[in-house]
């Protein structure tokens, strides 16, 4: 894998005057990950290209007391697709994920997921985008070549073999993925999954190495949905129960309190 991609983040940020922008610009620049910040006070928008997760983007912006909701994410130089998939699961587990195709060879992968036990868990892409039975009718890890199970940088794995993540003292996981194997056109309507303990990479003796890196049990799942790009996403008001877009970012990230998507599939208001 080579160094990782920018992509560009764009930002609702509560803003009503150009001292506030002042303040946000002087967070932003200067970091490391932080290519360059564009700022509009009239559209309370924020862009920032930057090879820092979107969550690490959103603490700067926020690090100046503003509250601030992503709306799109894209690429440096061109649109080729975005998702998103929005997991709940056993206990107080949630999360967001999204998915960016940088180029036709590689899949952007940037996510938060709170409620973990500290440590190593396997994400995967799943086949079917099924919650009926909720992660058990996920199907197996997405595999279009019936190939083994393997790590992400193994050119003999599954498609949806992202490996592992890794959660902090606090329970959180926050990440930033590239891949070269998965394509967001292909996932899109299928479903993403975070298991309980970590993926061997197919490393080991264990029966399951090759199947499924022996992650253990399946902790919370989401269906891959399509999301906004740069700019596709207009809203101030959520169009599935009329709240505004700040009213939506004090809520739950998933889980109970959250609606999970609109009717069209794109997630509430801000994706």
């Amino acid at each position: 894998m080579d160094s990782q991609r920018a992509a560009k983040l764009e930002f609702a940020v509560q803003m009503t005057c150009e001292s506030c922008a002042d303040k946000v610009r002087a967070a932003l620049e200067g970091k490391p990950g932080v290519k360059s910040v564009s700022i509009d006070v009239s559209k309370e928008e924020v862009l920032v290209e930057s090879a820092l997760t979107s969550a690490e983007v959103q603490a700067l912006i926020e690090s100046t007391g503003r509250r601030a909701v992503l709306k799109g994410i894209g690429g440096s130089e061109q649109d080729l697709g975005a998702a998103v998939a929005m997991l709940a699961g056993v206990g107080s587990i949630q999360g967001v994920v999204r998915f960016l195709q940088l180029s036709e060879d590689r899949c952007l992968i940037d996510g938060t997921i709170d409620g973990l036990e500290p440590g190593p868990h396997g994400l995967h892409v799943h086949t079917l985008g099924d919650l009926t039975l909720d992660c058990l009718s996920c199907g197996e890890h997405y595999n279009p070549f019936n190939r083994q199970h393997g790590g992400p940088g193994d050119s003999e794995r599954h498609v949806g073999d992202l490996g592992n993540v890794h959660a902090g003292p606090d329970g959180r996981a926050s990440f930033r993925l590239e891949d070269n194997q998965l394509k967001v056109w292909d996932v899109i309507g299928r479903s993403l999954v975070v298991d309980a303990g970590e993926d061997d990479l197919g490393r080991s003796s264990h029966p399951l190495s090759k199947q499924t890196g022996n992650s253990g049990e399946r902790l919370a799942c989401g269906i891959i949905a399509r999301s906004a790009g740069l700019f596709q996403n207009p809203k101030q008001i959520c169009a599935c129960d009329g709240v505004t877009l700040w009213e939506e970012r004090d809520r739950p990230i998933a889980g109970k309190g959250r609606s999970k998507a609109n009717a069209d599939g794109t997630p509430a208001a801000h994706l």
